[in-house]
């Protein structure tokens, strides 16, 4: 893939480019190697006091999340950086097995984070191996969400590859026993309240309604006509998926609550929460007029566009991000406990039953999830040995509860951006833009500075 280039939205055409890495890292018994995806793109970089800017895939195609990366381009000048973006093994186009990667469990075997950090520590090592004048250069690990905690778990494991890392609402504590399972769910309905007199009190109403609704004979007809879906309700345990996909579409809304238009999980208005919340004022009406509402909130955030003819249960965001793969690292190591109560937040009352989902884990990939690993391998709430890392979260992203929000030390920082969502800081600079993401960017750039000062000082030393 030599030199082909990949259209990225409003900045400078990034190279694509892919590199050979071997499929398991960490034992000897194969060297199949497989072809891992990067982008690079280095208009701004400076070969005197630059920098390279390093950011860690995710669960997803590394095109999109360039696209949705525009901090890293918007800073690229100042820091006089190189940008990389290096896809994440088993997502895009970086398959270690072409089209059986997901076949089963023996081919998934090597989907593990340690195995794509190792990945990124081998390119990082060649890029510098074979970039002229990239040899001497600091590099900074960037990511958001499951790329966030990538890029903190990177800076802790590979500290002599990264001065340092920004970690975007990353939920590095949504694991066993370390934040209360049900906070997720609270903070969603917190969005919600705020966002429209009644919202989340119809929500909560809502799931009866439906109950009561599909246990009439014609229920579930008038409920598939009335909420437009594509195929329509003919069983009893359809019931269950609709009230999934819905629970799924207003935490994806909490997610991606954002001051302006945007196209991340699907094109969306400015505040989506308030638009939605427009339709959910009252909650004391008949259950066909609630669910007649419900439909037209649903509508937000699947028919902005005005395209859709229909509504998809089997669809709540862009095909991106890569599901199947996301799937086998839940049920492996990304164990992350998830409950409601229906009290303190506006969900039908789930608890969190480990055994269950250890069975669907094993009846759907042949694995068993070890929950405790994560912790263990990382140290949980226990990093204050480490340095120089950035923790960002938005208030109104229900992952932040899960999420490091104060200072550890003074080079384990937590910023906290009261009108942002999900890696808010991450993307472009807006208009629009809340002052409290301003600042939150201009106090991350001003830490990057300072190490990429801190590491030429040190190698002037050094020499």
């Amino acid at each position: 893939m030599q030199g082909t280039r990949v259209r990225a939205l409003v900045w400078e055409d990034p190279t694509c480019r892919g590199a050979a890495g071997p499929v398991d890292h960490f034992g000897f018994h194969t060297d199949k190697t497989f072809k891992q995806r990067y982008l690079i793109a280095d208009k701004h970089w400076k070969e005197d006091g630059g920098s390279i800017l390093f950011y860690t895939g995710n669960e997803g195609d590394i095109i999109w999340f360039c696209n949705n990366t525009g901090f890293m381009w918007d800073m690229a000048e100042e820091l006089k950086a190189m940008l990389v973006f290096a896809e994440h093994r088993y997502y895009g186009e970086s398959l270690p097995f072409g089209a059986n990667s997901f076949k089963d469990s023996r081919h998934l075997n090597f989907l593990t984070t340690e195995q794509a950090l190792a990945d990124f520590a081998k390119l990082i090592k060649y890029l510098k191996r074979t970039i002229p004048g990239a040899r001497n250069q600091p590099v900074i690990a960037l990511g958001g969400s499951y790329g966030g905690m990538l890029a903190a778990w990177f800076r802790m494991k590979y500290p002599h590859l990264v001065v340092g890392a920004l970690a975007s609402s990353a939920p590095i504590w949504q694991f066993e026993n370390m934040v209360p399972c049900g906070v997720f769910m609270k903070i969603v309905t917190t969005d919600f309240r705020k966002s429209g007199p009644n919202c989340s009190e119809s929500i909560r109403r809502s799931w009866d309604a439906i109950s009561r609704l599909t246990e009439k004979g014609t229920g579930l007809h008038w409920l598939s006509e009335a909420l437009h879906l594509c195929t329509p309700l003919t069983e009893s345990q359809d019931v269950q998926r609709l009230k999934d996909w819905i629970s799924e579409t207003w935490v994806n809304l909490a997610m991606v609550d954002y001051p302006y238009e945007s196209n991340f999980l699907q094109p969306l208005p400015a505040w989506p929460i308030k638009v939605v919340c427009q339709y959910l004022k009252n909650p004391n009406v008949s259950d066909t007029w609630l669910l007649q509402n419900i439909f037209q909130a649903l509508n937000v955030y699947y028919n902005y566009s005005g395209q859709a003819r229909c509504l998809n249960i089997s669809e709540t965001a862009t095909s991106s991000l890569g599901a199947l793969g996301w799937s086998y690292q839940t049920c492996t190591e990304m164990v992350m406990p998830f409950c409601s109560n229906g009290i303190d937040d506006m969900f039908e009352p789930h608890s969190w039953n480990f055994k269950e989902f250890s069975d669907d884990c094993f009846k759907q990939w042949g694995v068993k999830p070890r929950p405790s690993w994560i912790p263990t391998m990382y140290g949980g709430k226990n990093i204050s040995s480490h340095t120089n890392i950035i923790f960002s979260n938005g208030e109104l992203d229900p992952w932040s509860g899960g999420g490091v929000t104060k200072d550890i030390t003074d080079t384990l920082l937590a910023i906290v951006i009261p009108e942002g969502a999900h890696h808010l800081d991450l993307r472009a600079n807006n208009a629009f833009d809340p002052v409290t993401v301003l600042l939150a960017r201009s106090l991350e750039v001003r830490h990057m500075k300072q190490w990429i000062k801190d590491f030429y000082a040190s190698l002037r030393k050094m020499h």
